[in-house]
């Protein structure tokens, strides 16, 4: 596999205010690092994290080729593509997925999710019918199909889990999005502002989160009505706004056959899709199906639909 060092530059992209726009998309959901970050202490020495016996230096933390694996004992052998390799060049799935699969909210949570439709997305990211700002399509050009399985494999198997906190709030604690693999984190000085029409996802615990550890999830700050809204649109289609989410999603939306659950999953990650199915980031057989459901959807909606599906137990 060919280096894929390189890929992390494409995620430093642009960035606006919180209240902006990103081409038309809000900043918010379409994560970037703050051109201006608050000074934060490294960390110096062995890190250690609650229930694990493991150690690791911030260096080895934040080597994307070889993740930090803190319960080898909850799961079975990894494979390389998602585990990684002291000395690799390849990114490992892992380090943004987590061993877990549940991964973080620039990421995406894949446990659980159909072996095909893991596997279909990433030959779309490979030949381009998925776009992906930061760094899939590259990713999925140098990954070849036995790893793609392998990973797809490995991910479906995983059990899906609680890892967001779905909380309605007029405020949210001030944040600002890493330079560190794009995480939003609080402000070290603390304080709170208006969350206005946003989604806003903060881990429970930043540097265990910073850590990559399995263990700690998210809390995400949505506006008040969007559960009660968001049910509506998604049991319902909003009196003919969209199409019942249930049909295909499941009654519990957690999937059905390989159509993918999203119950559970990072809510500004389901903005995310939401709005790449609305654009032209997604032209794929599959993506078609869901061009009518979004079509008469405005940002609002995609906010309720994705603090519903989010709020609903995996």
């Amino acid at each position: 596999m060919r280096t894929l060092l390189q890929v992390a530059a494409l995620g430093l992209v642009s960035l606006v205010g919180f209240q902006g726009q990103t081409g038309g998309r809000p900043s918010w959901a379409f994560l970037a690092p703050d051109k201006e970050q608050p000074a934060v202490a490294e960390r110096n020495g062995e890190i250690h994290i609650p229930g694990s016996k493991k150690a690791y230096t911030e260096k080895q933390i934040d080597d994307l080729t070889n993740p930090p694996d803190w319960v080898p004992e909850e799961h079975g052998q990894v494979p390389k593509v998602v585990a990684g390799a002291p000395g690799s060049t390849g990114l490992a799935c892992g380090s943004c997925h987590l061993m877990t699969g549940q991964g973080h909210p620039e990421s995406a949570d894949l446990a659980g999710l159909p072996v095909e439709y893991l596997v279909r997305q990433m030959m779309d990211f490979k030949n381009g019918t998925r776009i992906d700002a930061a760094r899939m399509n590259t990713i999925a050009k140098v990954t070849s199909e036995e790893d793609v399985r392998r990973a797809a494999e490995w991910f479906a198997a995983l059990k899906p889990a609680a890892w967001v906190r779905v909380m309605e709030s007029q405020t949210v604690p001030k944040s600002y999005v890493s330079t560190k693999g794009r995480m939003r984190l609080p402000l070290p000085d603390g304080g709170t502002e208006p969350l206005g029409d946003r989604i806003i996802e903060l881990p429970q615990d930043p540097s265990r989160a910073t850590s990559r550890d399995p263990h700690s999830g998210f809390v995400a700050y949505v506006p008040p009505g969007s559960l009660e809204k968001g049910k509506r649109l998604v049991t319902t289609g909003g009196a003919g706004k969209t199409i019942n989410c249930t049909i295909c999603h499941g009654d519990d939306l957690k999937g059905l056959g390989d159509v993918p659950r999203i119950a559970g999953l990072h809510p500004i990650y389901i903005v995310r899709q939401l709005y790449g199915f609305k654009g032209n980031e997604y032209t794929g057989t599959s993506a078609a199906l869901m061009k009518k459901v979004v079509a008469g959807l405005n940002e609002d909606d995609m906010i309720s639909i994705a603090a519903y599906a989010a709020s609903v137990a995996p």
